[in-house]
């Protein structure tokens, strides 16, 4: 009998640790805690509270810092950005401790999206350091899932797909987070489209590494000239191509831009080019496009990740949304035309 697979099934109700997060006696924990880790605290904020987590900005005599705290699903983030701070130390956030569930780092100042403006080369910057950031972690694939981390490749679209599909469908008809009928019908006759990109894909033959899966510029620093990342709650180990699904949705929109837009091109031409030594800039150009509409997958998986530990108001609001990027399957790119 095989072995059940990982996403065989949604991860059950857990609102152990969000349902504290409000409270005076998880402030004067964290308090605690912060205390112990950088000296006595004069002021504290929570800059942050979703159902998915929390995040408080800690002022001491000697600075500022962030202190967080990720629902169960996310909880992978601290011991990773550990494992960054100590791998690829200048294109990560510095941590100062993980703990007790806990992260906290130093203040880096203003967000990229503050800094940057709407330079289009700060955007080609953003997507080649986020790539050069993915191929130095390759040496450190097996240390990436030695810390728990999810690995969905390309091989397992159809089946991943095919689970979720199923089970959001399954829901009651007043659950949120269910599947429509109609789009589950629609999925399951895209599946053979599925099973071509994902061909498409490992035929590139490219390594499965780190992907940020929420990569944009509010979740970066610029500092002294350097990028530094951080909030990898989402993050997942696929092949690299798909890290670009966010950006370009995100520049796509603000550039009214068509999938044959030059200037997105350009964009993908600076993440490409990181990995051209090992495929042709001719054949990762063909295959992205295909790459992207994996990359939503890793969508999926991060609202499954989030969805169990949400209020029954955050999960009439945010409930939705993983049925919402499932239903994005047959939807075109933002670059190039999936085959």
């Amino acid at each position: 009998m095989p072995m059940p697979e990982w996403y065989d099934a949604l991860p059950p109700r857990d609102r152990s640790l969000s349902s504290r997060w409000g409270t005076e006696e998880f402030r004067a924990e964290i308090r605690e805690w912060c205390e112990g880790i950088v000296g006595p605290v004069t002021s504290m904020t929570q800059q942050k509270l979703r159902g998915w987590a929390t995040v408080w900005r800690v002022e001491t005599a000697d600075g500022v810092w962030y202190a967080k705290q990720n629902c169960p699903g996310q909880q992978i983030e601290l011991p990773l950005m550990a494992a960054l701070a100590r791998l690829v130390p200048d294109r990560v956030v510095p941590v100062r401790a993980v703990g007790d569930g806990l992260l906290i780092t130093p203040d880096q100042g203003d967000v990229f999206y503050q800094t940057a403006g709407d330079d289009l080369e700060n955007w080609v910057r953003l997507a080649r350091e986020a790539a050069l950031l993915q191929r130095e972690l390759v040496p450190h694939h097996a240390q990436l899932l030695a810390l728990g981390m999810t690995e969905l490749r390309p091989e397992a679209a159809v089946d991943y797909l095919s689970a979720r599909i199923e089970q959001y469908a399954a829901l009651a008809p007043d659950d949120p987070r269910r599947l429509a009928p109609d789009v589950a019908a629609r999925l399951r006759a895209h599946l053979p489209a599925v099973r071509r990109w994902a061909e498409q894909v490992t035929g590139l033959g490219l390594p499965t590494t780190l992907n940020h899966n929420d990569l944009h510029e509010n979740n970066v620093f610029d500092v002294d000239g350097r990028l530094r990342f951080f909030d990898f709650g989402d993050a997942l180990v696929t092949e690299p191509l798909g890290v670009l699904l966010i950006p370009l949705n995100i520049l796509g929109e603000k550039l009214q831009a068509d999938g044959d837009d030059a200037r997105l091109w350009r964009v993908v031409d600076a993440a490409l080019e990181v990995w051209s030594d090992l495929v042709s800039a001719a054949e990762l150009r063909a295959a992205l496009p295909a790459a992207l509409q994996l990359g939503r997958l890793g969508r999926v998986e991060s609202w499954v990740r989030c969805q169990p530990s949400l209020s029954d108001d955050e999960l009439a609001q945010w409930g939705p949304v993983a049925a919402t990027w499932l239903g994005t399957l047959d939807a075109d790119p933002p670059v190039g035309r999936a085959p």
